[in-house]
């Protein structure tokens, strides 16, 4: 669904507020971090962090590899 949302001026930068019937529906609410991601289309908000996935992705390597010491500090 399309919303068209106005640029203020707040303090010394600029932003925007979202519908309250928006925010339910997406289950954000005040103080929620969400990322802003360029794409050729335009801007995508989301909640999903790129960066976090890729430290993940390689924290996967790290445990892979050293899973057996990963085992003995859980003890």
């Amino acid at each position: 669904m399309a919303r068209k949302l106005t640029l203020r001026k707040m303090g010394g930068s600029v932003g925007t507020t979202f519908p309250k019937e928006m925010l339910d529906r997406l289950n954000l609410q005040d103080g929620d971090d969400i990322s802003v991601v360029e794409t050729d289309d335009g801007l995508l908000l989301t909640p999903y962090d790129p960066d976090f996935d890729r430290a993940m992705d390689a924290f996967d390597i790290i445990h892979r590899k050293y899973r057996n010491a990963f085992r003995e500090l859980a003890k």
